[in-house]
Order: structure tokens, then sequence, then C-alpha cells
């Protein structure tokens, strides 16, 4: 995938391995953030490195003003068998403190979503979201994500 400018400060691109750096930094951020959650800073970057050397697992997309990393997002692949098609599900995304509320998540969200639309195997997009983050909350509806009424569930066998 290319890089596309998206304004005269920055632009948005494929992550690439030489990455893994800063998005394990801004996952870890995301984690304390959003969560309040210290990950372990080795099982992150092992996560990190091994998205981006398999692309079957999923892609990050990072926003970057001249050289640095400024804002991610990741996605991964759920198999619907109810619409024959895959859902896209949004993961790790981060924008940086000092560039939020310039519009880069949204164009991060509409360039995959564009990507996304474009394939025809693709059905939809779908994310989780901490219930109490009312403006991640706000932000995703004002891109016209809607409440899906579930809730989600799971086991871990492994933490980090």
């Amino acid at each position: 995938m290319s890089t596309m400018q998206v304004g005269p400060q920055w632009t948005i691109r494929a992550a690439e391995h030489a990455d893994w750096k800063a998005i394990a930094d801004f996952n870890s951020r995301l984690a304390l953030e959003t969560e309040g959650k210290r990950l372990a800073p080795e099982t992150i970057e092992a996560g990190v490195r091994a998205l981006l050397s398999e692309p079957r697992h999923g892609r990050y997309f990072v926003a970057c003003s001249g050289d640095r990393i400024v804002g991610q997002m990741m996605h991964t692949r759920e198999w619907s068998d109810w619409r024959n098609g895959e859902i896209w599900w949004l993961q790790s995304v981060y924008v940086s403190p000092d560039h939020r509320r310039h519009g880069i998540f949204r164009t991060l969200y509409r360039h995959l979503e564009q990507m996304a639309e474009l394939d025809p195997g693709v059905v939809g997009i779908r994310l989780y979201v901490e219930r109490e983050n009312a403006k991640a909350i706000e932000a995703y509806k004002s891109l016209g994500l809607v409440d899906a009424h579930y809730a989600v569930m799971e086991t871990i066998f492994r933490r980090g």
C-alpha cells in the first residue's frame, strides 16, 4: 500500500516492520489511558512484531508527521458465516495527545472503510470500546458506527 498524503502536516501509510517500537509504545499508552493497565512490554513488543511479520493476523496503519508516527489503527479479520464474508475489527486505535482533535483518527478510519468497501469479501467493520469511554464512543458514532447491542465476553489463557 502506498503512502497517502492527507494534509499538509501528515500522511497515512501501512505500517512497516521498522515501526514496531513506536506501535508497541502507543499500545502501552493506550492500555494505561483507557483501562489503567500496565502491560508487559516484552509481550506487547512480541505481539506487534508478530502481526507485522504475518499479515494474516491483521494490519496496522499509521499517521505520520514527517518521520514521526503520531497515530495508529490496527484491523483484524473475523469470518462471518451469517454474512458469508469478513468483518474487520478495529483495534489498537491511538493518536498521540499532542495530535488529537486534528482529524487523524477520522482519516485513518475513512481510509480503512474505503478499503473495506472496495473489497467484495468484506461485509462490515466492528470495534469494541470501554463502556465508560464516552469520548471514544462519541467519536465512533460521529463516523457512523452504531451500538451493535453485543457484550464482549472472554477467557484469556495467557496474560502479558
